[in-house]
């Protein structure tokens, strides 16, 4: 019997990643749901698929300064 992992809660989720880390479907299945609960908000830009990496990169580390201090 196949869990419903979309109703699993995040706890549950990873103590299925931990014990299904070696089943490469079950683990694959169970980092997509876990996955697609990230909040946009909180991810930050790839320095890769920057146009002018350097310095939008410092722009963002000086932004995240300024929120510390």
């Amino acid at each position: 019997m196949t869990p419903n992992l979309s109703q699993m809660t995040f706890v549950e989720l990873k103590r299925y990643l931990s014990e299904h880390r070696n089943d490469q479907e079950a683990f694959r299945a169970g980092l997509e749901v876990l996955m697609s609960r990230r909040n946009p908000a909180n991810l930050q830009p790839s320095p890769f698929k920057l146009a002018n990496p350097e310095n939008e990169v410092e722009a963002f580390l000086r932004e995240k300064l300024k929120q510390i201090e």
